[in-house]
């Protein structure tokens, strides 16, 4: 092995280290290349003259109106978890589909695809349904496994259900290789992949993705073996499912 596929392992180790090391994400990922650029620069592993393009790439990232989106995503769900809306949408969706282990596995299926849809965000999501699903669920019966499973899948619902973090991510670096590569066969008037093409895409397989795991939990959670949670016995008005978003006044 040469020297810089050596270095291109002690960058993945380094920042795989940087990442896990509790540091803030943005600092690992951007300062561990830079500092391991210039020791490489020092051992001739490394052309120092590329440093010059970094401030035009990093401009060029935070003038993108299409990765702004990005942050935008994350604030929305730093509010879902702060406003409480998440927890309560989800009880009353539980007791909407009579507290049952199958209605609570519904339910948190069905608020992880709104979620999903709403944040476009995967580990806050399955950290959000870890704090205020999994009780409910083994507190409805759902044995531990098949609740932790759950909890994992739907949670990544969030990668293929637009409008989605990753979706738009894709979009523009996707939209970018496909006109460069047009322009390379001689199409200099190419239609331009967008997102929203990626969203409208995206929509069929994440709706059969869901149905699939509701599936799963009709054949699995059969309602004649399990017992209902008995504080949430009491019926539920749709009205009252609508009103869950809204503050107490």
């Amino acid at each position: 092995m040469s020297g810089q596929e050596w270095m291109l392992i002690v960058l993945f180790l380094a920042l795989f280290g940087g990442i896990l090391s509790g540091i803030p994400a943005m600092l690992a990922i951007s300062g561990v290349p830079l500092v391991l650029a210039v020791i490489a620069g020092q051992f001739d592993l490394f052309n120092l003259a590329f440093l010059s393009n970094f401030p035009a790439r990093v401009l060029g990232v935070m003038t993108n109106t299409l990765l702004m989106a990005v942050p935008l995503f994350v604030l929305m769900g730093v509010f879902l978890e702060r406003a409480q809306l998440a927890e309560r949408m989800l009880r009353a969706l539980a007791r909407l589909l009579g507290g049952s282990p199958l209605g609570m596995g519904l339910a948190v299926l069905a608020f992880s695809a709104i979620i999903a849809a709403s944040t476009g965000i995967i580990g806050a999501t399955v950290v959000m349904l870890v704090l205020i699903a999994l009780t409910p669920m083994l507190e409805a019966g759902v044995p531990k496994r098949q609740a932790a499973g759950l909890i994992c899948a739907s949670g990544t619902l969030g990668q293929i259900i637009p409008p989605s973090i990753l979706l738009v991510l894709l979009g523009d670096q996707i939209g970018n290789t496909y006109l460069e590569a047009q322009q390379r066969a001689g199409n200099f008037a190419p239609m331009p992949v967008s997102v929203a093409d990626l969203f409208a895409g995206a929509m069929v397989p994440g709706l059969v993705l869901v149905g699939l795991y509701a599936l799963w939990l009709l054949i699995t959670l059969r309602p004649g073996r399990m017992r209902r949670v008995s504080a949430e016995r009491e019926p539920v008005a749709m009205s009252e499912v609508l009103f869950t978003f809204l503050p107490p006044m």
